[in-house]
């Protein structure tokens, strides 16, 4: 007898922003296994019009959040991380399963909150860290946790968000601006050496010019990395590089891209996840744990200048 095909999982999402517009709500709308169940936003004309555009209903006011929930069996994220983490905690509490973004929350206590919220109701996460479900990146991130003998690492992501003439529609999101590329894509960096050379014994982080952080790690491999972050460098010193080095010889981060297509991948994660109880191993626990990485170098690095 032929296994009925899974009924479609019921996927919300709530923010309306440029990451929701650009990459969830496109990938939600046109996943195979998903039916977009609708969109919540703390602006209705935001979620009208992004609902509109995906053929879903729009919900907004605090009112909306619980009719959303009530309609899905899971919630996509696209908030700033401290809005995304006392709704998240909230959405597990209704039975949702999770689909974050990174970071999870930028306070120790809000990561706990929604770590503890998924436990005690049993809904599984995926955190939507880009590499881990980009389609070369994670190829290249499992291939090179299977490998033995890394000796050290060398992690490099610079932005030049605010930099003159720059026009990315993120440099106007507050929160990236108060918190600086530790926070944005420190997590993107920590999600490739982490699997790979293990977890953090001991971090030493430093500040650089404008909102940058140099990270020094050991991993419980032995080996050690090397991070540096920043979001407000200048044009010309833009790019993102991964390196390995040791036994294996020298790995470096291929190139990666289709946004749309990586969540989705997430999307997939997930529905795997709920399909069979096992955790994902980027789920809210390594969110949790990011957090706790982040929060360390920013005690000893000291907080972001403030921009003039």
């Amino acid at each position: 007898m032929t296994t009925p095909p899974a009924a479609p999982m019921r996927i919300g999402l709530l923010g309306t922003g440029p990451w929701a517009r650009n990459t969830q709500a496109p990938a939600l709308a046109t996943h195979p296994g998903v039916v977009f169940s609708g969109v919540w936003g703390r602006r209705p004309e935001a979620a009208d019009a992004l609902a509109t555009t995906h053929g879903t209903t729009a919900y907004s006011g605090d009112g909306g959040v619980d009719e959303l929930l009530a309609v899905s069996d899971a919630v996509a994220f696209a908030l700033p991380p401290d809005v995304q983490a006392p709704l998240a905690a909230r959405a597990a509490a209704a039975g949702c399963h999770l689909l974050m973004d990174k970071p999870i929350a930028t306070t120790l206590a809000g990561a706990r909150e929604v770590a503890e919220a998924a436990d005690r109701a049993g809904v599984a996460s995926v955190v939507f860290c880009t590499l881990r479900f980009a389609r070369d990146t994670s190829d290249w991130i499992a291939e090179q946790a299977g490998r033995h003998g890394w000796f050290t690492a060398r992690a490099q992501w610079i932005g030049a968000l605010y930099a003159p003439g720059a026009d990315s529609e993120y440099a106007a999101s507050p929160w990236r601006r108060d918190k600086g590329g530790l926070w944005d894509v420190g997590p993107h960096a920590l999600s490739v050496l982490l699997p790979v050379l293990g977890d953090a014994t001991e971090l030493t982080a430093a500040r650089g010019p404008a909102d940058t952080t140099h990270l020094i790690l050991r991993h419980t491999s032995g080996a050690s990395s090397t991070v540096t972050l920043a979001l407000a460098a200048p044009q010309g010193a833009v790019g993102t590089e991964i390196e390995l080095r040791g036994e294996p010889g020298i790995a470096t981060l291929p190139r990666w891209g289709d946004v749309v297509g990586s969540f989705r991948a997430a999307v997939d994660a997930l529905l795997e996840a709920v399909r069979t109880g096992a955790p994902h191993a980027c789920d809210v626990r390594f969110g949790l744990r990011l957090t706790e990485l982040l929060a360390e170098a920013e005690a000893k690095a000291g907080p972001v200048p403030a921009r003039s």
